[in-house]
């Protein structure tokens, strides 16, 4: 890989702390890109020599690979990342990227779960009485009440849990930590796994959310409970604890939660990020609308 390439990784990883995954796609996105460079330009990859033709035929093949434009705006966006900073380094004086646009896509809502099916989920029999069975329902209660990521929820120390003060602190994207209010009823249901955990699990562990064998859960793990509980509802489409981070949101706003609020709540950096959800909440205030009988009638344009 080319030397700039290292030191821009090297500048994500130790400077902007960004995650090992984020690292890993940014190094493909750019290995790629440095691959078709140098098959244009007889194996020779020098930033200076690539201007916005190079980077547009790149576009157009990756299309014809049939990559979807999702992940070519993806991959856009990794090296657009890469020419500022190679610009902040003064390597090169034009940012080759400055006048092209990626594939236009059709961004779909965020699927999430309606509050009717997820109150028959959590307060049904679908789950044992034993110590994964009362693990797995405090999982899913705890995404669905917090909005918290999957990464953020087997990243919980003991000690980021304050029962008194009733929030868990919670390790975000880069490093970044925020505190999240809880109300009594998870409270009550952190305080009854806890007890179990420390009865049967028995081993002394820093991590709240653990195995029977008193390590640290995987994501892989967390992302197959989910899965499976969720797949308990025919309607859903998507079955991930990312559902549960929409589906919060989507809630939150239902409910008259302030935009401000919910980004604050689930970690974002901007408000552009939470502003998805509010789409979501307005598809949902349309099928009510329609749903009124006056609507129904000749003429009624409720929510058009």
């Amino acid at each position: 890989m080319d030397e700039l390439i290292d030191d821009f990784l090297t500048y994500l990883r130790y400077e902007r702390n960004y995650s090992d995954y984020t690292v890993d796609a940014y190094s493909k996105d750019l290995s790629q890109f440095e691959e078709y460079v140098k098959d244009r330009l007889e194996g020779v990859f020098s930033p200076g020599l690539i201007d916005s033709d190079i980077v547009r035929s790149w576009i157009v093949y990756l299309l014809d690979e049939k990559i979807s434009p999702v992940s070519v705006n993806r991959k856009l966006s990794s090296l657009k990342s890469f020419f500022k900073f190679l610009m902040k380094q003064r390597i090169v004086s034009v940012n080759p990227l400055r006048l092209v646009t990626g594939p236009k896509t059709k961004k779909p809502l965020p699927y999430f779960v309606k509050e009717g099916e997820m109150d028959i989920l959590l307060d049904g029999d679908g789950f044992d009485e034993d110590f994964e069975g009362i693990r797995n329902r405090l999982m899913l209660e705890l995404f669905y009440d917090t909005g918290i990521r999957r990464s953020e929820l087997i990243g919980i120390k003991n000690s980021d849990v304050d029962f008194d003060a009733m929030q868990l602190k919670v390790t975000g994207k880069r490093n970044k930590q925020r505190l999240i209010p809880f109300a009594e009823g998870l409270k009550n249901l952190m305080l009854a796994y806890t007890e179990v955990r420390n009865r049967e699990v028995g081993i002394q562990c820093e991590w709240f959310f653990v195995r029977k064998n008193g390590t640290q859960l995987s994501t892989g793990i967390v992302y197959n409970i989910v899965k499976k509980m969720l797949s308990e509802i025919p309607t859903l489409a998507k079955c991930s604890p990312h559902v549960l981070r929409h589906s919060f949101a989507t809630s939150m706003l239902n409910n008259g939660a302030e935009l401000n609020a919910v980004k604050e709540l689930l970690g974002h950096s901007s408000l552009a990020s939470t502003s998805v959800y509010t789409h979501t909440t307005f598809e949902e205030l349309k099928k009510v609308y329609h749903a009124h009988p006056r609507a129904k009638k000749e003429g009624g344009n409720y929510g058009n």
